[in-house]
């Protein structure tokens, strides 16, 4: 394909992605301070005999809160915010370790932790796949290795609205860090946000302990960084499921004292076990579950497809144009839609472009050209839908 991935992924930023900030900012007030998740069950500075102060946690990004208009009722919006940030089944996603400036370069150490890091999620046998490219002009997901800046990542498809030239994810250059902390900011990447921010955990914080602890060294947050990244809860729409998983690799530690309940916490520290969690696996598979060739569907020009999905849900098409013209995608009925048009080239299916419709009044479409001899694929993520089986797609 004759464009650049570059162009191709901007293609598919929606409009409520557009709005993510270029660059990475806390709140009003807050000075930000080096942030990184620790190795899992050990701090990652020995000097002090206080767990909760020695270590470093995973600052996210500060991003607007999408807004949807009057008409998008609690429901519908909630379940548009379980999936929205999620990848289109079945994509490639391409990762770059930035270089320059040269304070973003990673040691032969870092980088192989996190190559390690998405194979681990590979493993799982998910239906992404991940590729190392030599160029960030290729790179969706782009990953510094700044001392000091500690470790963080945008959430799923928000990448997509960061200048080409940033980092979407730092990992801390100080290498003092165990694969579990790549894997757990490459569950960013995927789409995937704090477990102990779930709304459904029923933790009830010891608020002015949690303040203090973090307001101490190495973190130095502010009020407002640690009420963002500890003590807020999600929107109920952001988790999927309503189990708290408590040894996610997307849950902080946690030292005693920190958590009123549950109460056992009171008394001994909440140390998540090493590695992806069973719910880990179970989450990532149920929005990536594996692709095989008898999961695609061949869609045809002037076919209707009629579809009956769940939300969360995908369909998935092959095409195999019989003449070289422009064809018209769209999906038809009241739904909420992200439609993702793939071709494969050389043997890899690449991204082509994209219409997300949710919390609009519209339906996603988009036209694109097409040549004999060459192979497309098609995919539909279900976000929502008025009606089920009131829903279709067609190619004219």
């Amino acid at each position: 394909m004759a464009a650049k991935r570059k162009t191709a992924a901007k293609r598919e930023t929606t409009a409520a992605q557009r709005k993510a900030p270029a660059t990475r900012k806390a709140k009003a007030g807050a000075k930000k301070k080096g942030a990184k998740r620790p190795a899992r069950g050990k701090t990652s500075d020995k000097s002090s005999s206080k767990a909760g102060s020695a270590r470093k946690l995973c600052e996210q990004p500060v991003v607007p809160v999408r807004e949807f208009t009057p008409d998008v009722g609690p429901e519908r919006a909630s379940l548009i915010r379980n999936s929205d940030k999620k990848w289109a089944n079945g994509t490639r996603l391409h990762y770059h370790f930035l270089k320059s400036p040269s304070a973003w370069a990673g040691s032969a150490s870092s980088l192989k932790k996190t190559r390690d890091g998405f194979k681990a999620w590979k493993r799982v046998g998910i239906g992404l796949e991940f590729e190392e490219v030599d160029s960030p002009d290729e790179a969706e997901i782009r990953i510094a290795f700044k001392s000091g800046d500690g470790h963080w990542s945008y959430v799923g498809r928000d990448v997509l609205g960061i200048a080409q030239t940033d980092r979407t994810m730092n990992l801390d250059g100080s290498d003092n860090w165990d694969v579990d902390t790549a894997i757990h900011e490459i569950g960013h990447t995927l789409g995937f946000p704090h477990e102990h921010q779930n709304p459904n955990a029923g933790i009830l914080w010891d608020e002015e302990a949690v303040y203090a602890d973090l307001a101490r060294p190495p973190n130095r947050w502010s009020r407002e960084q640690t009420f963002h990244n500890i003590i807020r809860k999600l929107d109920p729409g952001d988790v999927h499921g309503s189990d708290w998983d408590k040894d996610s690799i997307m849950h902080y530690p946690f030292d005693k004292g920190m958590i009123l309940r549950p109460e056992r916490y009171q008394n001994e520290p909440l140390r998540p076990a090493p590695g992806l969690s069973p719910v880990d696996k179970r989450e990532v598979k149920s929005f990536y579950p594996p692709l095989g060739t008898s999961a695609h569907r061949v869609l045809e020009a002037f076919q209707f497809e009629r579809l009956t999905l769940e939300p969360k849900e995908q369909a998935n098409f092959v095409i195999r144009p019989e003449t070289t013209r422009s064809y018209r995608f769209s999906t038809f009925g009241r739904s909420d839609t992200v439609m993702v048009l793939f071709e494969e080239v050389d043997g890899v299916r690449r991204f082509s472009m994209a219409d997300d419709d949710s919390g609009t009044d519209r339906n996603a479409s988009f036209t694109a050209r097409m040549y004999p001899g060459r192979t497309y694929y098609l995919r539909l993520r279900l976000y929502f839908q008025h009606r089920r089986g009131e829903f279709g797609v067609m190619m004219w």
